[in-house]
């Protein structure tokens, strides 16, 4: 929301405003476009998604088309992001998916759609800590000797950046924008490498061929790549926080979608060149996770692969910030509009920070990092450990449900513009977010059916609906809570997914 359409008032100075609903908005004019753009594109943690999750596809799925399945789903994404970011003009909230679904689909729907986005976000943000205390504790044991336990690092990790959330986001923006662009420039250099010096088939474009992508495995595949790029969507959270949000936000969106396919499909497609297609997922199967690495050895030395093991870790860091931000203000967004306690719905004085979301954040996964530390009993390089478990687990959790919430999203921006009469005048744009949401519909359908694959969990595992399951009873808890609010406080009802918008009611009532 631009700062004028708060009822609240500042000085000159910039301080905090004297009307009493001021400590429930966050502040504003602390972010342009490269805070945003790099606060929404360190949640994709680049380097994470080359060295574990390509590898990851290429041997689960066998499927050469890999980078192709990037440009799919950049156009997918694509689709998704015009009505969305036509729909951010409009609304402005820091609960960006429960607020648009609110405003579309009314505010039971909406409530369902807050519990959905507080578990996923929460879970992605949780399963990265399993896959960072493991990746600590190797590289403590390679080039320091010293022999620690996942969870410790991971723990102290949490605190970290739970104190970070404290901070101004102009101070947690520039500290992911150096790990970021660092990252960024190592996995471009490797590219150049890899594109330099090719395999024996040489610069082949055969991994583009729609040909690679037939077989059982593609809609499983869909659901690897997904994850990908789950961060993009993520601007409109920070809106309230942006001078000029109904500009900012879509330029944002555009900017990320479109340079995370280019750049996934060209770093995926320089992985197929190392080793050329036909041994891509020979190779991908004996190094597993390693293969990035194994790679830039061979090409660049020793001290590259080093500096790029440095960065693998900084680079979930970043991620883990990030999400970290957009789960407190998700908390502090369902706080504002009785979602949840009203505590949740307040800044910090010094920051301006949705400090209360923070805590609750860092309390949740110091919680489940320690129940997981309990469960480890088996040794540190064993994959069935349960620090691995962590981040498959709880990383597809997470993804299944922006999945959900995206498709949710592209039907809400059609229901939204034809109940305002709009439909006319926004006709290509409610084609393409009709688009985007089957096919995320279609991929939602792939998750749930492939997630004992996607966990590593045998055919007959309870993990394959218990799992998913977790987003089912998000959803089931917030229509829940949706329907009693609107039998018991139609006034907090009426009042889901409005964010800042509220202060001009309360400001009505109190003059």
């Amino acid at each position: 929301m631009t700062t004028d359409s708060s009822s609240t008032s500042t000085s000159a100075a910039g301080g905090i405003s004297t009307f009493k609903g001021q400590e429930r908005a966050l502040r504003a004019d602390r972010l342009g476009t490269g805070g945003l753009l790099l606060s929404v594109l360190a949640a994709t943690a680049p380097l994470m998604v080359v060295a574990g999750v390509m590898p990851t596809t290429f041997v689960v799925m066998g499927i050469v088309g890999q980078p192709l399945l990037f440009v799919v789903l950049g156009v997918v994404l694509i689709l998704f992001s015009i009505g969305y970011a036509e729909m951010s003009r409009h609304v402005h909230n820091a609960g960006a998916f429960y607020a648009y679904i609110s405003r579309g689909l009314g505010g039971t729907a909406g409530a369902g759609a807050a519990l959905v986005a507080l578990v996923a976000y929460n879970a992605l943000q949780i399963g990265i800590y399993g896959i960072f205390g493991f990746e600590v504790s190797g590289l403590l044991a390679t080039y320091a000797e010293v022999e620690i336990a996942w969870w410790i690092p991971a723990l102290v990790a949490a605190l970290a950046v739970g104190l970070l959330g404290w901070l101004k986001i102009d101070v947690n923006a520039r500290v992911l924008g150096v790990l970021l662009v660092i990252e960024v420039l190592l996995v471009v250099i490797f590219d150049v490498a890899a594109l330099a010096d090719p395999g024996k088939e040489g610069l082949s474009l055969h991994a583009f061929n729609p040909d690679t992508l037939t077989g059982a495995g593609v809609g499983t595949a869909l659901c690897f790549c997904v994850a990908a790029f789950l961060g993009f969507e993520q601007a409109p959270v920070y809106a309230e926080e942006t001078s000029r949000p109904h500009v900012l936000v879509p330029r944002v969106m555009f900017l990320a979608v479109g340079g995370v396919a280019v750049f996934f499909a060209l770093s995926s497609w320089a992985l197929t060149v190392a080793t050329g297609p036909a041994a891509i997922v020979g190779t991908a199967q004996k190094q597993s996770a390693g293969l990035l690495f194994f790679l830039t050895e061979s090409r660049l030395g020793g001290t590259f692969t080093d500096v790029l093991h440095v960065l693998f870790v900084t680079g979930m860091f970043a991620a883990l910030l990030s999400f970290h931000n957009v789960v407190a203000r998700y908390a502090f967004a369902m706080g504002r509009e009785g979602l949840l306690p009203a505590a949740f719905g307040r800044t910090s004085g010094t920051s301006g920070a949705p400090g209360t979301g923070s805590l609750l954040q860092t309390v949740v996964a110091v919680v489940v990092v320690a129940a997981f530390a309990i469960a480890d009993d088996k040794p540190a390089g064993d994959p069935t450990a349960p620090v691995l478990h962590l981040f498959t687990w709880f990383g597809n959790i997470g993804a299944l449900g922006v999945i959900v919430l995206m498709a949710a999203a592209s039907l809400s921006v059609v229901v939204f513009f034809v109940r305002r009469g709009a439909a006319g005048a926004q006709a290509w744009r409610l084609v393409t977010s009709a688009l985007a949401g089957l096919a995320l519909l279609v991929i939602a359908g792939y998750t749930v059916k492939d997630f004992e694959v996607l966990v590593g969990a045998g055919p007959d595992s309870s993990l394959s609906w218990i799992l998913p399951g977790i987003i089912g009873l998000a959803l089931a808890a917030g229509l829940v809570l949706g329907l009693v609010l609107r039998a018991r406080a139609p006034e907090k009802h009426a009042r889901i997914g409005l964010g800042n918008e509220a202060f001009q009611l309360d400001k009505a009532a109190s003059s």
